[in-house]
């Protein structure tokens, strides 16, 4: 359990590189013209004192502050390119154990907009609902995710089977028969995914229902914690199957070299 928390957790590191992206992306295009700016400002007021002298460190200071604008501009792009591969890295690392409650600000853009303004109503109506709904709106991020991840997975799997196919290695055979293995239990990944988006949208509903009746769900409380366990687990075991069609795929590239 502990390798599991290290793999996937977002250490307090990967949040200061975020932040520090981020500050880079918005200050770069000010902070970095506004030096050359202010030195030759400080000079022409220093050694400025005839004309041409001050010509010349207007001139100068104009250039260098262009040349720092646009420095700045291509510093900033940068920044904001790779912080958003960041974001993109931590909520997959997020994602590969479960989403949780209290990780769904990071998958906002994976939100439908009527879902974001239940959660905000609930917010400041009801806040006992509005946990169960981020609760039970994290396990439709991961139900939704993981379909997403094992139909692309199920493709390569086939695409693999029929690579294999065409081989004549004499362990082909058994190569066949383990990815038909993996690919079945990716297979029952898919379906009880589904099985969970389906209680988890369902949920939503009755949860939104019950905020506008402004009922409680003291009695919900065990269909709560099936998503949550589902939520937990299948991420995990889609991640299983992957490592093991990896290693799988290692094999059969070796396997047709030799």
């Amino acid at each position: 359990m502990n390798e599991l928390q290290s793999k996937y957790d977002v250490t307090p590191r990967d949040l200061a590189k975020g932040r520090n992206l981020k500050i880079a992306a918005w200050t770069a295009p000010i902070v970095i013209p506004a030096v050359p700016a202010v030195i030759f400002t400080a000079l022409l007021f220093i050694f400025g004192a005839t004309p041409p002298i001050a010509a010349t460190f207007l001139f100068f200071g104009i250039i260098l502050t262009a040349i720092g604008f646009l420095s700045g501009l291509a510093i900033s792009g940068f920044s904001a390119y790779r912080h958003s591969n960041w974001t993109k890295e931590m909520r997959e690392r997020i994602a590969a154990d479960g989403i949780k409650a209290e990780e769904i600000e990071w998958f906002r853009n994976e939100l439908k907009s009527s879902e974001k303004k239940a959660l905000k109503e609930m917010q400041t109506t009801d806040l006992m609902l509005a946990d169960a709904y981020r609760e039970t709106l994290a396990s439709r991020l991961t139900a939704s995710r993981i379909i997403r991840s094992s139909k692309r997975e199920l493709n390569l799997t086939r695409q693999r089977q029929n690579r294999l196919k065409q081989l004549k290695a004499g362990n082909s055979k058994d190569f066949q028969n383990q990815i038909k293995s993996d690919a079945d239990k990716i297979g029952t990944i898919h379906n009880e995914a589904k099985q969970m988006l389906a209680e988890a949208e369902s949920r939503l509903e009755m949860i939104k229902a019950a905020a506008v009746r402004g009922n409680s769900l003291a009695d919900s409380e065990l269909a709560l914690k099936k998503l949550s366990a589902r939520s937990a687990e299948l991420p995990l075991a889609l991640e299983e199957a992957k490592m093991a069609e990896e290693i799988r795929a290692e094999l059969e590239k070796e396997s047709a070299e030799s």
